[in-house]
């Protein structure tokens, strides 16, 4: 019960998290907006529009979260927790509509011909300070999603830094346009702009998606060296892992004892959950017995990818 009140505490504080990052996420997208449409930039709405998507992920995040019950019931017995990774994956769904609306703007408007910027100092300087609350976010929510073990917040810190480089690149962009009068460099920012906006999406994907497959969470021999530290076991094979280290992580195995004796036998099972909790942080261990006669030295299996 303990765990479950800490597990729910956790969604709670995620949540607060989301809310602060959505306030401010949709304070940023209006400023952005206002500067963008004023100045003509192109490069301050795709900027605007990057800000919107990262409202939306805080938004998303906060729906996923809330489905997210670590809990486990009838339906869900090992939990909700793949919520987290699922929204995660729509917030790199989000970053990638951004690239590709960037994209086809800059080639719209390089095709239709390029406007000129009517732009000053005062626009330059607001974009500075939208930065620099897009920057104390990202920090903020990083150092969160850390300090919780949040997928959903490490995603949505990323979607958060990627801003602020946008941001950076925009700054830099406008003001060496508004310096030297060379409007073409608004639509040439948008390229660098969705390289990065996609390289962002591919990091989301490629750190939640081994979450979601049931990819190994922790290497089997590593496993088996802590089982086998415990006094009593003699053999542990056919060993399984998945979920998230350090938040939680479900571990099968097959193992044999040095006992006939069932409560000795369960009191070195107990010893050897604790064994892995304390090295690996939360785990659920299902622990099968076997005689002696079924002791295997492969220790995990084999198959398509070695």
């Amino acid at each position: 019960m303990a765990s479950d009140r800490a597990a729910t505490d956790r969604r709670r504080e995620v949540q607060r998290v989301l809310v602060t990052a959505l306030v401010i996420n949709l304070t940023m997208t209006g400023l952005k907006l206002l500067i963008g449409l004023l100045s003509g930039s192109l490069a301050v709405i795709a900027d605007a529009m990057h800000s919107a998507t990262d409202a939306l992920s805080s938004l998303m995040g906060l729906i996923t979260n809330g489905l997210s019950d670590p809990r486990p019931d009838r339906d869900h017995p090992y939990g909700h927790d793949k919520y987290e990774g699922i929204g995660a994956l729509a917030i790199a769904g989000f970053i990638l509509f951004t690239a590709i609306e960037i994209l086809i703007k800059a080639g719209e408007r390089w095709l239709e011909g390029i406007p000129p910027l009517r732009i000053n100092g005062q626009e330059l300087l607001l974009l500075l300070v939208v930065l620099g609350f897009n920057l104390v976010l990202a920090l903020y929510e990083r150092r969160e999603g850390k300090r919780l073990k949040s997928q959903l917040l490490m995603a949505d810190a990323r979607h958060t830094t990627s801003d602020i480089w946008t941001t950076v690149i925009v700054l830099l962009g406008l003001t060496a346009a508004w310096w030297f009068r060379i409007n073409w460099l608004d639509v040439v920012l948008a390229a660098p702009l969705a390289v990065l906006l996609i390289r962002v999406c591919w990091d989301v994907v490629r750190t939640n998606l081994p979450w979601l497959v049931d990819h190994i969470a922790i290497a089997p021999e590593a496993i088996h060296e802590q089982a086998m530290g415990v006094p009593g076991v003699l053999n542990c094979h056919d060993i399984a892992s998945r979920g998230v280290l350090g938040q939680r992580v479900f571990i099968d195995m097959h193992m044999v004892v040095d006992t006939d004796d069932l409560p000795t036998a369960h009191t070195i099972t107990e010893r050897v959950e604790d064994r892995l909790e304390q090295r690996f942080g939360p785990v659920r261990c299902t622990i099968h017995l076997e005689p002696k006669d079924y002791a295997e030295q492969a220790i995990t299996f084999r198959g398509t990818h070695g």
